[in-house]
């Protein structure tokens, strides 16, 4: 029997007896904005810390994009915290501090909440019966459908939102989406899926479609002719596996889906410098510098960095004019180029050349221009700066002689399921049954 299985219960304020639905509600949305491309086992420090720190919308609302990035380092998707504050206000300032009911009107009102987000808080905080899809529950339903093409896909993708809002328990569709996501996370995996764990096993076309194939190749084997295919190599089906990846028996139910290959990330190159000075009180200080308000990692604070230029001369050059355009005259003999860096984000791989200078021996500077400043190290490591300037600052502790006396290399340190009976399971059992067939040649047609 399905049973429902509640994602780690993150705080007692996702607890269902929770009586203010605007609290609930803003809990299931940090969370699954939390969870967009990110593994629990990281995301539940970052969300305790949030939930402490902010524990109500009024509280999100107040706070600074400065303590938001400051929380989110390190998380990654950074416009996700900003693009959270962003709603918090909005609900707090124009809607009277209530979260919109539906999922329609999430996703309509509320900036950065997508179909997915939508439907997940509307069916957990509301119990609004509406399906979501994200991309464990896109691979458990192309298993069990035994849909191969890329899910990414706009038909594909429509085809998934149907079949999710056909099967969401109505009695229970917080329940019912959770336990959807939790089988897709540990039982129906993307490469070593559980088979024989998988609650609806018995009903998935991809499992039998496995068993079928093992069948054929032993009657292959034995000289008796091979049963006609239905139609998955004649290119008509969209839903069924391409024809240019045919079945491959050593894959399994991992022939379903079939991803499209992504394109790499493009390549781009940046130089850094890492400024250190003698702090007024003894020990050192480092400078950094604050990014625009748009674009990647909006708003978090870096070493200086200019991109990279083709010469060695050239690239010293740009760099120590802009370490000169926020700390003053500086000696240009003391920038050493220390190693390089490569961090890659979503859609874009840096390389960073990291360089290192350190002041000894004469007055700090004390004023610089807005958006810079001086941090202790180990403000730095409490500050807001991305997981990329971390590795460039390791860089500097372990390869830089030059660091100010007094200083401390310390390491950057990098900042799990209660079950619920679900009534689901005749649902599912009276969407999938009538369609399954014992012939073995209409298996893969039932994907259309």
């Amino acid at each position: 029997m399905l049973r429902a299985t509640v994602r780690p219960s993150l705080l007692p304020v996702m607890a269902e007896d929770e009586v203010d639905p605007d609290r609930r509600a803003y809990a299931v949305w940090v969370s699954e904005v939390m969870l967009q491309q990110t593994q629990v086992a990281t995301v539940i420090n970052y969300y305790t810390g949030w939930m402490q720190k902010w524990p109500t919308l009024q509280d999100l609302a107040s706070a600074s994009l400065e303590e938001v990035n400051q929380l989110w380092a390190g998380l990654g998707y950074y416009s996700r915290g900003r693009r959270l504050q962003e709603g918090a206000r909005k609900v707090v300032e124009e809607l009277g501090g209530h979260m919109p009911r539906t999922a329609e009107t999430l996703q309509q009102l509320l900036p950065g909440v997508g179909r997915y987000t939508a439907g997940a808080i509307a069916s957990i905080a509301f119990g609004q019966a509406t399906g979501v899809v994200d991309g464990n529950v896109a691979r458990v339903l192309c298993r069990v459908r035994a849909i191969g093409a890329d899910p990414s896909s706009t038909l594909v993708s429509q085809r998934l939102w149907g079949l999710a809002q056909q099967l969401v328990d109505p009695a229970r569709p917080g329940d019912f989406n959770q336990a959807a996501m939790e089988l897709g996370a540990t039982v129906c995996t993307p490469q070593r899926p559980l088979c024989s764990q998988c609650p609806v096993q018995s009903l998935c076309r991809a499992r039998q479609r496995v068993e079928r194939e093992q069948l054929l190749a032993s009657w292959s084997l034995s000289g008796n002719p091979d049963v006609e295919e239905c139609a998955p190599n004649t290119g008509q089906c969209q839903l069924c596996l391409p024809a240019s990846e045919p079945w491959d028996q050593t894959l399994g139910v991992v022939n379903f889906p079939r991803k499209a290959s992504r394109k790499p990330p493009r390549e781009e190159s940046s130089a850094t410098c890492v400024l250190e000075q003698p702090g007024a009180l003894g020990g050192a200080q480092i400078l950094l510098v604050q990014r625009p308000n748009s674009g990647l990692l909006a708003g978090l604070w870096e070493f200086p960095s200019v991109t990279w230029e083709p010469s060695e001369q050239l690239q010293r050059k740009a760099l120590l004019q802009e370490l000169q355009r926020w700390a003053g005259p500086l000696p240009a003999t003391r920038l050493r180029h220390l190693g390089e860096v490569v961090h890659t984000f979503s859609h874009i791989k840096l390389t960073y050349q990291v360089y290192g200078l350190a002041l000894e021996g004469q007055t700090p500077v004390t004023t610089v221009p807005a958006g810079a400043r001086w941090l202790t190290q180990e403000e730095f490591h409490t500050a807001a700066v991305s997981t990329a300037m971390k590795k460039v600052f390791r860089v500097y502790q372990g390869q830089q002689p030059g660091t100010c006396k007094g200083s401390k290399r310390s390491q950057v340190s990098s900042p799990c399921s209660r079950k619920k009976p679900c009534m689901g399971q005749q649902v599912l059992d009276n969407f999938f049954r009538p369609h399954i067939s014992t012939d073995a040649p209409n298996l893969n047609s039932a994907a259309q």
